[in-house]
């Protein structure tokens, strides 16, 4: 099984090259798909918000999102967002790398309602059209996102020992603080291919 590695760990001096197939999984709230598009560019691999498959108008699912979604694992070079539990399974068998923003629950329960708040007041535009709905929702709407993240916020307890079973050759890298982060993404190594680990 391979080492879980931390904020000091350079993935492409584990892999011998750098990854080509990356995931990102945290709970709600956590900055997924902020830390996705940074693992992009970071190591020039597309982007792909998994949110934007699965959201149609109207916030209903799409019927083509798990085709979709093996379209995607069947390319040779992505990143993208570890979620919806139709497709984990089919993520994790051509994953190389599974980064975890295992934050603390304040941090995200903070993350997520300055961002609920932004997009509302904002009326930013999501996916094909769906904006969030009014603020008065979280009061009547058992899974608006704010009350959502709450409820799952311990979902990924045990990822890793998780994963041991059901991924036993994927790398997973462990994140536990915003400055973790920070710290992980200056250890890697965007320019070059490193050599292994002796």
């Amino acid at each position: 099984m391979p080492p879980l590695l931390g904020p000091h760990d350079d993935v492409a001096q584990v892999l011998g090259r750098r990854p080509r197939r990356v995931l990102v999984a945290g709970t709600s709230g956590s900055g997924k798909t902020t830390l996705a598009g940074r693992v992009g560019a970071l190591w020039a691999l597309p982007h792909t918000e998994i949110d934007a498959l699965h959201w149609g108008p109207g916030w209903t699912s799409r019927p083509q999102f798990a085709d979709d979604v093996r379209a995607l694992v069947a390319t040779d070079a992505w990143v993208t967002e570890w979620q919806y539990r139709e497709v984990r399974r089919l993520l994790l068998e051509r994953a190389e790398v599974l980064v975890w923003l295992d934050l603390p629950t304040v941090v995200v329960m903070r993350q997520v309602v300055v961002r609920t708040l932004r997009r509302r007041l904002g009326r930013i535009e999501l996916w094909n059209g769906n904006v969030e709905p009014p603020l008065w929702s979280v009061f009547g709407d058992a899974d608006h996102i704010v009350r959502w993240a709450w409820r799952t916020r311990r979902k990924l307890d045990g990822l890793d020992a998780r994963l041991a079973d059901v991924a036993p050759g994927l790398l997973v890298v462990r994140l536990r603080s915003r400055h973790d982060v920070e710290r992980w993404l200056a250890t890697q190594a965007p320019d070059r291919d490193r050599a292994p680990r002796a």
